[in-house]
């Protein structure tokens, strides 16, 4: 039998590569201790709880190389083991700091009990290694993990060099190969950007499938007669799924999506700005300024700035209701739509993975209650991944998606706006000059293979897509604006090192021992 309908869950787990090993501690770190701890730990949990009742999963999820080579690094394992036990002791504290009181008292004694579990899971577990955790959830057919361009480049800025959007993508495919000794079916491509012809390179690479925004199937040429409710395959043979935007918004919205409702806990009210600097001070970084440190006792409750403590119980109770209505809402379309269609109708839901648990942090109870009873309910709504899809449908509408995005107003203004537009010129000089570094040493070998290797890596790191997007929001922006300079210099030094031969061993061991993303890269990926 087969459903009325298809749902197709996709999490793109990706940060940045944020590793300073020149310094003691390095505030920016904090973002991938952060993630491991609220968001892919409590998403192994749930997934293991869900394959140990038998329950039918199939979600899809990618991890960026950036991501996973963070995530596969020693210095940066150890770093976080060091917070998360500063975490703990924090969490004991608090207990004894709000013994007097019930409420954060039992509120203290569920962070305690977080964030020991965090680490009997990371070190007692998983010995650290968190891509083998979810690879061997993949090889027991539980999720799909899909590949990502190698920084998470924004590709629609950079195709005025071809060979540069090729190396983003191969490079991406290679580093995937490497931790899940696998070739990947799909790529997320880096904030969903699309533009004709970028499939071309996908399709030469070996990708199947990628996703894109709503407006890229609507405005697709010609229109899809199915919309976003089943894939377009591109002229090149790839499959392109669109977002379904219903599904979408209601999830990922703070202000009129789920995780903005009164009950849940208030991202922003922290420990690490309420309480006394000395009683912090020990669990603040260098030098002791104030930043969110992971305890939060207060609700959303509403547009003020006075809060109500957060009530675990009934947050979940919450959690459980959006998870009924979701559902409900799916159920809906995939009614109205049966008959319609000579397949059921897929719904595509793709969101940044991090919202669940960091950003909304009931979100891993919400998710997993929607698998419940969905799986509840086979015959209405069938979780699926999407090669599952093509599998059961390999016949579909051929269609050239528009250029599209899933940033504000849909296309590249977020990455090209007045205020980083100029990280470009040099971004797409310094490509050519990889281009011609790779055609001039097509031999290299000692010093001048590890200097290529290690300029390539300069490059593809200024690259990442994350740096225009916080100088556009003005989140971090100095630091986003030291990255692309640091690395654009570093390149042009190797640049001209090689062009000049004059090899600098120790400056180069330190730049390697620093910028040490993809151990594996080879610099002909350029040619």
């Amino acid at each position: 039998s087969m459903a009325k309908g298809l749902l197709a869950f996709v999490l793109h787990a990706h940060l940045p590569f944020v590793r300073h090993p020149e310094y003691e501690e390095f505030l920016e770190e904090r973002w991938l201790y952060e993630a491991i701890t609220e968001t892919y730990l409590p998403l192994l949990h749930l997934l293991e709880r869900l394959a140990q009742d038998q329950i039918a999963c199939r979600l899809t999820l990618s991890l960026s190389p950036p991501l996973l080579n963070m995530l596969d690094d020693a210095v940066l394992q150890n770093r976080y083991l060091r917070h998360l036990d500063r975490l703990l002791a924090l969490a004991s504290h608090e207990i004894a700091r709000t013994h007097s009181d019930p409420t954060f008292s039992r509120l203290a004694r569920m962070y305690l009990r977080l964030f020991s579990q965090a680490r009997e899971t990371f070190v007692d577990r998983y010995g650290g290694n968190l891509p083998r955790a979810f690879g061997q959830l993949q090889d027991a057919g539980v999720i799909e993990i899909m590949s990502c361009a190698a920084t998470h480049g924004y590709l629609p800025l950079l195709q005025v060099n071809e060979k540069a959007v090729r190396a983003q993508v191969q490079i991406g495919i290679d580093e995937y190969r490497r931790f899940f000794a696998r070739t990947p079916a799909g790529m997320w491509v880096p904030e969903c950007g699309y533009y004709p012809g970028l499939d071309e390179i996908l399709q030469a690479c070996g990708i199947r499938y990628f996703i894109v925004d709503t407006h890229a199937i609507l405005h697709a040429t010609p229109r899809p007669v199915y919309v976003t409710y089943a894939p377009v395959y591109c002229p090149s043979g790839v499959a392109a799924f669109g977002r379904d935007a219903n599904s979408s918004h209601q999830v990922w919205s703070s202000l009129v999506g789920y995780p903005g409702d009164p009950v849940y806990r208030d991202f922003y009210r922290d420990i690490g700005y309420d309480l006394d600097d000395a009683y912090l001070r020990p669990y603040l970084p260098p030098p002791g300024d104030r930043v969110p440190l992971g305890i939060k006792y207060y609700r959303i409750t509403g547009q003020t700035h006075e809060k109500a403590p957060y009530d675990p119980h009934r947050a979940r109770e919450r959690a459980a209701q959006h998870a009924r209505h979701f559902l409900s809402q799916c159920r809906q379309r995939v009614e109205w739509l049966s008959g319609k269609m000579d397949r059921p109708p897929l719904l595509v839901a793709p969101y940044d993975a991090e919202l669940f648990g960091h950003w909304w942090f009931e979100g891993p109870q919400w998710l997993e209650c929607v698998i419940r009873q969905a799986a509840a309910e086979p015959d209405t709504l069938e979780l699926i991944t999407l090669s599952d899809y093509l599998h059961r449908f390999p016949t579909n509408q051929v269609a050239t998606p528009a250029a599209s995005s899933w940033g504000a107003e849909g296309y590249h203004g977020v990455w090209l706006s007045e205020a980083n537009r100029w990280i470009y010129p040099p971004l797409h000089r310094a490509a050519d000059r990889m281009v011609e570094l790779a055609a001039r040493f097509p031999h290299a070998e000692g010093f001048q293979r590890r200097a290529l290797n290690q300029a390539a890596r300069e490059l593809l790191l200024a690259q990442a897509s994350d740096w225009a997007f916080l100088i556009q929001h003005g989140t971090a922006p100095h630091y986003a604006t030291a990255r692309v300079q640091r690395h654009l210099s570093r390149f042009t030094q190797l640049y001209d090192t090689l062009c000049a031969h004059r090899p600098d061993d120790v400056w180069l061991r330190t730049v390697e021992a620093q910028d040490n993303i993809f151990p594996a890269l080879d610099y002909h990926v350029y040619r």
